[in-house]
């Protein structure tokens, strides 16, 4: 299996799912692999071109969705980089209680947390 470049993008608040979302891909059992390319501190100046530069440099972008995510307006713009930069994008609840799409996001899908989602859309892209 082919290691993918992943951008995640995430809010702040999120950043313990963040955390164990990416660990999974050390797991002995993941059927995945990715190169993590989230934004692991906040950038103090110039953060925008940086963070485009790694979505661009990205295989794909999964989004992880909550409900910290419509106020994360770094995350939102990380969410519209990745759709007007044409790059496949996938969206992940972080939870059953909260299933709000963003209009950033486009067509692109939104899916439960298995293993099974993220695998599939890392395989296609």
């Amino acid at each position: 299996m082919a290691t993918k470049t992943i951008f995640v993008a995430f809010a702040k608040e999120d950043e313990t799912s963040r955390n164990l979302f990416t660990g999974q891909r050390v797991h002995p059992k993941s059927p995945f692999e990715f190169t993590d390319m989230s934004v692991k501190e906040p950038y103090e100046t110039e953060w925008k071109k940086r963070v485009l530069a790694r979505i661009r440099r990205s295989d794909g972008v999964i989004a992880l969705i909550s409900s910290s995510t419509p106020k994360a307006t770094g995350q939102l713009w990380e969410i519209a980089c990745a759709v007007s930069e044409g790059k496949p994008l996938l969206g992940i609840w972080l939870s059953d209680s909260y299933r709000v799409k963003p209009v950033e996001m486009g067509t692109a899908p939104c899916k439960s947390w298995t293993w099974e989602n993220v695998s599939n859309f890392i395989d296609l892209v």
